[in-house]
């Protein structure tokens, strides 16, 4: 039988790098998400999620976590973050970390292009969520009771469940 060294190391190479544009392209109307760091690398402890968001588009309408927080890391236009009752327009290089249970959402509401990570930990296999998201949404009409069972499962729950869906033009 080996015997278990306990006071040495094993070191292993087990880097993930991701170079500008490479990782799990989904698309849906102009928005992209790219998986850079999923739940299967990190073992569930952190995802990181490269959001593109076209002009004038709603990103999630007010909602909260219960098991898991959300950082947002603005790396190119201005993206509006929604926090509790506070609005915040943060340019490139601003952070935001929202912990579980805080009401928040966010937009770009300008005419320009917004690119920003998103960094979930736990990572809660966010990944379903983004593939769910994109079939759900690209259905017409949009099924409310469908999104809000993906939102549920995914550990995301709207603040007002009449007014959850990110369209402009669908209110429940």
């Amino acid at each position: 039988m080996k015997k278990t060294d306990y006071l040495e190391d094993q070191l292993a190479n087990n880097a993930t790098v991701h170079h500008p544009g490479q990782g799990e392209r989904l698309e849906m109307g102009g928005a992209s998400f790219v998986f850079k760091v999923t739940s299967e690398m990190s073992n569930s402890h952190l995802g990181a999620y490269e959001i593109t968001l076209p002009p004038h588009t709603i990103g999630a309408r007010l909602h909260y976590h219960r098991f898991m927080d959300e950082t947002f890391i603005v790396g190119k236009g201005t993206l509006t973050v929604y926090a509790g009752e506070d609005t915040h327009y943060l340019q490139p290089g601003s952070v935001v970390y929202v912990p579980r249970f805080t009401p928040h959402g966010f937009a770009n509401d300008t005419d320009e292009q917004v690119v920003l990570t998103l960094i979930f930990n736990p990572a809660e296999k966010r990944e379903g969520f983004f593939r769910g998201l994109v079939d759900i949404l690209s259905e017409q009409p949009v099924d409310p009771a469908k999104y809000l069972k993906l939102y549920n499962k995914y550990d995301s729950f709207p603040v007002d469940v009449n007014n959850m869906l990110p369209v402009k033009d669908l209110p429940l």
